[in-house]
């Protein structure tokens, strides 16, 4: 991890470990349920303070919290326009998949432009340990960029081979069709 990373990392670790002080809090508006406050919205005095922490303008942590469930939704560092590509295709790939990580969504909040979202629960934190659901999440964000960064290299690499190879194969073909300069006859 980089030095620049590390405070980034530590700030977004202490402030979801306080948003994830989480209750069994039933539903005000149907009868007999327990939905997470957070996605249905229907009462303004369970919901807590939003939160945002930010590495720069690109990269940043947006944390919601309420008195049920917490949706942490993470923008990731898109520096142009081949890890906003990159960055898409992955995102898509874990939502499709999304059955298989207990808190993930499978749409994250697009109103703010992030790329991820999760949603954490009082059931989540009751079955799991709180401290491998924060953990959970900050690995994610350190391998997010450590997976990006190597697509990226990969795909570089892919096209430079490609290019050698298309030139190489140009240049034995040049070489083949060359017309033959002959002398005149006499």
């Amino acid at each position: 991890m980089s030095q620049s990373l590390r405070p980034y990392l530590q700030c977004v670790r202490s402030s979801l470990t306080a948003a994830l002080s989480l209750s069994n809090f039933a539903s005000q508006a149907s009868e007999r349920h327990n939905v997470p406050e957070i996605e249905a919205q229907s009462s303004p005095e369970v919901l807590l303070n939003p939160l945002t922490v930010a590495r720069n303008e690109n990269e940043k942590v947006f944390i919601e919290p309420s008195v049920n469930s917490v949706r942490v939704s993470i923008r990731i560092k898109q520096a142009d326009e081949i890890e906003n590509i990159l960055v898409h295709k992955f995102t898509r790939f874990l939502t499709q998949r999304a059955e298989s990580f207990f808190i993930l969504r499978r749409k994250p909040v697009k109103r703010k432009g992030y790329d991820i979202s999760f949603l954490i629960t009082n059931t989540h934190t009751e079955e799991m340990l709180k401290h491998k659901l924060v953990d959970f999440i900050i690995q994610f964000m350190e391998e997010v960029d450590k997976e990006i960064s190597e697509m990226k290299l990969f795909m570089w690499a892919r096209r430079y081979f490609g290019t050698t190879s298309c030139n190489e194969i140009n240049a034995a073909m040049w070489f083949r069709r060359r017309p033959r300069i002959s002398s005149p006859r006499h």
